[in-house]
Formats: C-alpha cells, sequence, structure tokens
C-alpha cells in the first residue's frame, strides 16, 4: 500500500511560510529527500524552501546536519534526539527560519532496534523544537509518503 505525496500540504505549507516571509530547510533520513522534493514540486517554492540534506548514513548526520557526534553515540540514528538535532542543526546550517528532521524505520527490517514504521520528526523555529513519535504502516513508501505528510500538518500547525 503506498499513501499519496502530499501536494496540497506542500502548496499550503508554501503560502504560509510567503505570508509569514519564512523559510524552511530540511534534513531527511528515511525520507531521502522526498519533503525537499515534495515542496519544490510547488511553483515558487525557491522563495520558501532554501534548501536540505539527505542524511541517510549516520554520519552523514553529523557532518552535512550538525548532529553532534555523542548524540549519535549516545541515542543512535533513530530517536528524538537525533530528529531535534537534526531540525536545529539543519536550520542553523541552511540559514533557515524552520527546521524539518526526518528520522526512523522505513521497513521491511528494523533499525537499531526500531520497527518499522517508527519515525521521529523533528521541527525547529530557532526558539522551540518540538519531536513527534509516528507510527505509521505500509510498505517503505507509505511510510516515507506518511512521515512527510506529517511533516507538513506539524509545519503547517506551528504556522497557524
Amino acid at each position: 500500500m503506498t499513501a499519496p505525496v502530499p501536494e496540497a500540504s506542500a502548496a499550503a505549507v508554501h503560502r504560509a511560510l510567503l505570508d509569514r516571509e519564512e523559510t524552511v530547510a530540511a534534513a531527511e533520513s528515511l525520507t531521502a529527500g522526498l519533503f525537499c522534493a515534495t515542496l519544490a514540486s510547488v511553483p515558487g517554492a525557491s522563495a520558501t524552501l532554501r534548501g536540505g540534506a539527505v542524511v541517510y548514513a549516520t554520519d552523514l548526520k553529523s557532518t552535512l546536519a550538525g548532529v553532534p557526534a555523542d548524540l549519535l553515540a549516545a541515542h543512535g540514528p533513530v530517536s528524538p534526539e537525533t530528529a531535534a538535532a537534526l531540525a536545529e542543526g539543519i536550520r542553523a546550517r541552511c540559514g533557515t527560519t524552520w527546521g524539518v528532521g526526518l528520522t526512523g524505520a522505513a521497513g521491511p527490517d528494523p533499525v537499531d532496534g526500531h520497527r518499522p514504521g517508527r519515525v521521529y520528526l523533528g521541527l525547529s523555529d530557532g526558539a522551540r523544537t518540538d519531536v513527534a513519535e509516528l507510527d505509521l504502516s505500509g510498505d517503505r513508501q507509505a511510510v516515507r509518503a506518511g512521515a512527510v505528510a506529517a511533516a507538513f500538518d506539524r509545519l503547517l500547525a506551528r504556522l497557524g
């Protein structure tokens, strides 16, 4: 089962960011750039999407997104702490208002003891970082699409 990619949610986030004159960047592990690609599909996205990093490999979470190596050693690549650090790090590195961090297990196998469908979503505006723990179902594509949909929904909620 494959969930649809949330283009309408991406367009709503883009409009809300435009209205506030704000920008976003994402550090994506299990979604491998799907959040950024979905937002980039919205006409005019260059006004709100500054960039991002695909940090599929654990070491890239540190080198590209600024997650402290000691945090990764203590909590692993799939954890609430890592999701928060991804969001904070990519926001700072890309100079954006908002940072999104996505990490988890898309399946079919567990990752570091986390069952397929377990996703951690970090969202940071520099003053506050929220982390959501998601339990998604379906195949790899459904989990990845569900994680991206949740990221757009939560960002839209924070944008008001």
